[in-house]
C-alpha cells in the first residue's frame, strides 16, 4: 500500500456561525497613554482622582462595542492599546479589519499640485500583535502594518520626542498676529536631533492639555513620523486641508470609505521584514504627525472603535492528505531533516515562517518537483505560505 503522509492545514478558514458569531467589535481598553493635547483631558473627560486604570476604563466606555464616543491620542507619539471581542482572521487577498476615526474629506480641495484627497486626515500609525501566549494581554510581540508612506524617504524612523510638563500657572506668551493663540510656550517638547518647539494652547481650549492622571513631568513617545500632510489652501491661516495619505493608517480617511480598511499582510517586524500573522487580537494606534495648523491647532488622531471586517471567519485545524490540498502543491514529506521536497502544478513563489510570524525564506518554485534547502533552519515548526493557503512542516 502507498505510504500516505499527514499535513495539517494552519490556517484553513470556515465560514460558519457560532456563539460568537456577528461579534465585530473591540471589547477592551488595555492602555491610554496620550501625548499632550487640546482634546486631552475632554475625550474623554479626566476627574481629579482618576489613574491610568481608571482613563483606560473611561476610553473603553466610549469606544468599545458598538459605542461611538471619541479619544484624542493627542499629539505625535499618544497611543492606545485595544483587543477585539474574538480574533481578527488574516483572510487572504483582502482587507480584514479597520479603525474607525473621525476624517472627513473637505468640500473643497483647491489644491491642484496633487490628486490626494483631503480634508480632516490625521493619521495614526496602527500596530498589531497576537495573543501567541494566550494569556490574553498584549504582552506578545508588536508587528507595524506598512502603510503607503513606511518606505518613504520623507517618513522619519526611529523618530523620539520629549513632553515636559508645563507649569499651569506661568505668565502666558499670546501671539499678537494670532488671537486665538494664548500661550506659545506652553509644553515644550524636543526630539533626538529633528527640532524642537512647543504645544500651543489656544482660546478654544481652556484646560490643561497635560495628561492630569500621569505623575510623569516628562513623557517619551518614540516610533516612526510621517511627513507633514497639511496645506494652507487659503494662504492666509484661515483654511486647511489635511491630505490623506494613500493606504494604511486610521483616522485617514472616513469610516465608510475603502481606504480606512487595514491588511494584517501588511504587517512588518522591526527590521522591516514581513512577517506571516493568521489572525490577530491586539491594536495599538499611535498619533504619527507631528504638525500644527493654524487655528485647528495641533494634528491629534482620534478613535471611535475598531471593526473586524470577517467577524464569522475562525481558524481551524484541518488534517488534509497529503497530495490531496485544492491548491495544486503537493508536499513528499511533512518532516525534514535537510531537504523540503514538494511537487508544484505551476510555477509560483512560496514563503516560509517560524511559528512566531517572522518570515525565515522566500522561494520560487518552478512547475514539477522541486527541493528547498532548509539545513540553515534551526529545528522546530515552519509555516509554508502560498498565495492561497498555508501549510505546516517540522523541521527535525
Amino acid at each position: 500500500m502507498r505510504k500516505q503522509f499527514f499535513l495539517s492545514a494552519c490556517v484553513a478558514l470556515c465560514l460558519q456561525g457560532s456563539a460568537m458569531a456577528g461579534s465585530r467589535y473591540i471589547s477592551k481598553v488595555f492602555e491610554y497613554r496620550p501625548a499632550p493635547g487640546q482634546f486631552v483631558n475632554k475625550l474623554p473627560a479626566y476627574a481629579d482622582g482618576d489613574t491610568p486604570e481608571t482613563m483606560a476604563a473611561k476610553a473603553e466606555a466610549s469606544i468599545a462595542g458598538t459605542n461611538r464616543g471619541l479619544v484624542s491620542l493627542g499629539g505625535y507619539g499618544g497611543y492606545i492599546v485595544v483587543g477585539f471581542d474574538r480574533p481578527v482572521v488574516n483572510v487572504p487577498d483582502t482587507t480584514d479589519f479597520r479603525i474607525l476615526g473621525n476624517a472627513f474629506w473637505s468640500a473643497a480641495n483647491p489644491n491642484t499640485t496633487t490628486s490626494r484627497r483631503g480634508g480632516s486626515s490625521e493619521p495614526g500609525i496602527v500596530l498589531v500583535s497576537a495573543d501567541v501566549n494566550k494569556n490574553g494581554l498584549p504582552d506578545d510581540e508588536w508587528y507595524e502594518l506598512a502603510g503607503s508612506e513606511y518606505h518613504s524617504a520623507a517618513t522619519i524612523r526611529d523618530y523620539r520626542i520629549s513632553y515636559f510638563k508645563p507649569d499651569e500657572n506661568k505668565v502666558p506668551t499670546p501671539d499678537a498676529q494670532r488671537a486665538y493663540l494664548t500661550d506659545t510656550t506652553y509644553v515644550r517638547w524636543t526630539t533626538n536631533g529633528h527640532g524642537s518647539g512647543y504645544v500651543y494652547r489656544n482660546s478654544f481650549h481652556k484646560q490643561s492639555y497635560w495628561p492630569q492622571w500621569l505623575p510623569d513631568d516628562e513623557l517619551v513617545f518614540a516610533g516612526s513620523r510621517l511627513a507633514d500632510n497639511y496645506v494652507d489652501e487659503s494662504g492666509n491661516g484661515s483654511y486647511f486641508v489635511q491630505y490623506a495619505y494613500d493606504w494604511g493608517y486610521a483616522d485617514n480617511a472616513p469610516n465608510a470609505d475603502r481606504m480606512s480598511e487595514l491588511d494584517i499582510d501588511w504587517a512588518v517586524d522591526a527590521s522591516g521584514n514581513r512577517v506571516y500573522l493568521a489572525s490577530i487580537d491586539f491594536v495599538k494606534v499611535y498619533t504619527a504627525v507631528n504638525q500644527y495648523c493654524g487655528w485647528l491647532g495641533e494634528t491629534s488622531t482620534e478613535i471611535m472603535g475598531a471593526e473586524n471586517l470577517h467577524p464569522d471567519a475562525v481558524l481551524t485545524s484541518v488534517d488534509r492528505l497529503v497530495g490531496e490540498t485544492a491548491f495544486q502543491l503537493k508536499f513528499m514529506s511533512g518532516r525534514v531533516a535537510d531537504v523540503l521536497k514538494l511537487e508544484s502544478s505551476a510555477d509560483q513563489s512560496v514563503e516560509i515562517f517560524d511559528i512566531t510570524g517572522r518570515r525565515t525564506m522566500s522561494v520560487d518554485l518552478p512547475q514539477g518537483v522541486s527541493t528547498i534547502d532548509c539545513t540553515m533552519l534551526p529545528p522546530g515548526i515552519y509555516l509554508l505560505k502560498t498565495v492561497q493557503t498555508s501549510y505546516k512542516f517540522i523541521k527535525l
